[in-house]
């Protein structure tokens, strides 16, 4: 299934629409996204640290996904990684 991955902070780097797609096997996890994720910025976006992705959180429109949860379908989802300022 086609996933949109609305991107923030440091992520949004990665693509200039500030989103990307990605094909995720039906059933997957939000930790199997998180590794999807990562592969495709490594290949496609090398300029983005995709460490990141492993500290950032996933969120729909209504709630944070931790890892153990299932890729809602249909759903566009967020990356949102840790924030830094003062």
């Amino acid at each position: 299934m086609k996933t949109r991955i609305a991107l923030y902070g440091a992520l949004r780097e990665a693509d200039a629409r500030g989103y990307l797609e990605l094909d995720v096997p039906p059933s997957s996890s939000i930790a199997e996204l998180r590794e999807l994720l990562a592969a495709h910025l490594r290949e496609h976006a090398p300029q983005v640290n995709a460490g990141l992705v492993r500290i950032s959180a996933f969120a729909s429109a209504e709630e944070i996904l931790h890892n153990h949860r299932e890729v809602p379908e249909g759903v566009e989802l967020a990356v949102l990684p840790p924030v830094s300022g003062g």
